[in-house]
């Protein structure tokens, strides 16, 4: 059974071949990030990957988290290996150096991120939603806030959550019925209960600071209404130490189909007088402050399905590669040979390969992106780059996400009947996977946004910037005049089209025919994503058709990153017509379907 081996040379493929480390290193604080400094860091990541975290991937699923009397207890290595994630700096990578962080970008951190969720994703979702929590702090806390808590929670001796839904409410926050009662000191006591709660509680910090969504006396019904509230599970005292439990306990945790290392918290705030909490920036202004949280929570849940698409990936390679069933199809000798051989397993590896080299690449566009946005001294650039990072964040969550589940599926399918049994590991990358869809809005719901907010409501001009950067890319592989880059040429045009007839159609109808247009958002959004990634693996051919003719010393790795390319454009660009047609022409039946006829 094979263990996770961090992807460091296409992640370094990546960065420095398609450009993306320039990108980065011409913005302001980042002049001294060279390539051996990144390859560095991202060589002690893949290190910990490997030597800490995957080892306790199946021990945390076997063993999962466990609830007694309120108190949660992590599976047995994983006090250890937080411990070790603290003291090797790696919660602070990204994080402001105003409190403690290290102010890389995040081009470098969703790579080290990927290699978390990799090598175990149960582990990797506490430091994701404690990130989410620090940017809301850091963006629209007060300044006692701020103080209090950020130092903690960006070195990662405190951890943070996000309290959303509720039993009621499910994805609709306007149900949330959560209630906040003022003090008259600035302080606030929350009474509740929420759901859902990753990492709500657990043994691996000695605080864990909630992020509460509730609603104030008076409040406006619906998502006008909703607040944001800091409740620690322990109050913070003047100096800085902890002080007495607040009034928030646990009172279950959730029996779930994978990530059983990850604890899925019930908590009940206010049991007996309130539990403590202090207003997050402005009353009624929690959602969109949440949304902060939100949106950085789901780029990364994208990152953890391309971890694990990754760890899918290598662990069916290395089956196929040790299993020998069968003769070579064709072949005179009736030798048994490795199932890699069999034309089938070889569609299915590349399946899995090449839509995960896709996502990757199309993760780190978009990462750079968030550090232009942030970084860049012209405002102009920083509101295009912001504008590119909102179009594609359903993108990178839905396809990242969905990818993953398909992915695992087939690496079960390479096993065979093997990949069944669970002594294999193949079917806990399913289990672990199928949570990404569902997790910070379903694909319905990233589909959904995608099409009405980024699309329709800008008359598809940012969408329209992104076919440009392709067409100029297909401009690229016509002048290189190479038989198989005019190949990929020609498929990522058939794409670009198929996709640019769908964005007529939805900025066309969706004011007039919303339903209808909804009814294809997420066949658009799989659409949308398969012609980026395609845009991606081209630009990855370019760079290595000119290794290749410059003669490289890498023969084989440069060979099959073609390859796999010209894969991607032979079997999942062709998609994109199919695609386009559900998304113009499929609405009505999805309409016209009564509720007494299903």
């Amino acid at each position: 059974m094979s263990e996770y081996s961090a992807p460091l040379r296409d992640m370094q493929f990546v960065l420095n071949e398609l450009g993306y480390l320039d990108q980065v290193q011409a913005l302001p604080g980042c002049e001294d990030l060279g390539a051996d400094l990144i390859d560095a860091i991202l060589g002690e990541a893949g290190k910990f990957a490997e030597g800490v975290l995957s080892p306790l991937n199946q021990v945390g699923d076997r063993e999962g988290a466990r609830w007694h009397d309120g108190e949660v207890s992590t599976a047995k290595g994983w006090q250890a290996a937080y411990g070790q994630f603290v003291e090797g700096g790696w919660n602070a990578l990204s994080c402001h150096p105003e409190f403690g962080g290290q102010g890389l970008p995040r081009l470098v951190s969703a790579l080290v991120e990927e290699m978390w969720n990799g090598a175990n994703v149960s582990f990797g979702l506490c430091p994701m939603l404690t990130r989410g929590a620090i940017e809301a702090i850091e963006l629209c806390g007060s300044p006692y806030l701020k103080e209090t808590y950020l130092p903690k929670m960006i070195s990662g001796e405190w951890t943070g959550t996000m309290n959303l839904t509720e039993p009621q409410a499910g994805s609709d926050l306007a149900a949330v019925r959560s209630r906040v009662e003022p003090q008259g000191d600035g302080t606030y006591r929350l009474f509740g209960q929420k759901i859902f709660i990753t990492y709500g509680e657990h043994d691996l910090t000695d605080n864990i600071v909630h992020l509460v969504l509730a609603r104030l006396p008076g409040a406006p019904e619906g998502v006008k209404g909703i607040s944001l509230f800091v409740v620690p599970k322990f109050l913070v005292n003047a100096d800085g130490s902890l002080g007495a439990r607040n009034d928030v306990r646990c009172a279950s945790l959730e029996h779930k189909l994978g990530i059983h290392g990850s604890p899925t918290a019930v908590l009940a705030f206010g049991d007996n007088d309130g539990a403590q909490g202090w207003l997050v920036g402005e009353e009624n202004r929690g959602l969109e402050y949440m949304f902060i949280m939100m949106n950085a929570a789901r780029f990364s849940v994208g990152i953890e399905g391309i971890g694990l698409s990754e760890r899918a990936y290598q662990r069916a390679l290395a089956y196929a590669r040790e299993r020998i069933q069968g003769t070579e199809a064709g072949a005179q000798s009736r030798d048994k040979v490795a199932i890699i051989q069999h034309p089938d397993v070889r569609r299915m590896l590349l399946s899995m390969k090449s839509r995960t080299e896709a996502m990757r690449a199309l993760a780190c566009e978009v990462a750079v992106a968030m550090d232009c946005a942030e970084r860049h001294p012209d405002l102009q650039q920083r509101q295009e780059s912001q504008a590119f990072v909102d179009l594609m964040i359903p993108v990178i969550k839905g396809c990242g996400t969905e990818n993953a589940v398909d992915i695992a599926s087939l690496g079960v399918q390479v096993h065979g009947g093997m990949g069944f049994i669970e002594e294999t590991g193949a079917a806990q990358h399913l289990r672990d996977a199928r949570i990404t869809p569902i997790y910070e809005g379903t694909t319905g719901i990233q589909a959904a946004d995608l099409v009405g907010r980024k699309i329709a409501r800008d008359g598809g001009q940012a969408i329209g910037l992104v076919s440009k950067r392709m067409r100029y890319t297909m401009e690229r592989l016509v002048w290189a005049d190479d038989p198989v880059l005019q190949d990929i040429a020609s498929a990522l045009a058939s794409a670009v089209v198929a996709l640019n007839a769908a964005v007529e159609f939805i900025v066309a109808n969706f004011k007039g025919q919303t339903p209808r247009v909804l009814a294809g958002a997420v066949p658009f959004l799989e659409l949308f994503g398969t012609v980026a990634g395609g845009w991606q693996l081209a630009r990855s051919a370019l760079a290595a058709h000119e290794r290749l003719q410059a003669g490289t010393t890498e023969q084989d790795f440069y060979r099959g990153k073609l390859l796999t390319a010209r894969f991607y454009a032979e079997h999942l660009l062709p998609r994109a017509e199919g695609l386009s047609r559900i998304v113009i022409q499929g609405g009505d039946a999805v309409l016209e379907m009564e509720d007494r006829l299903f």
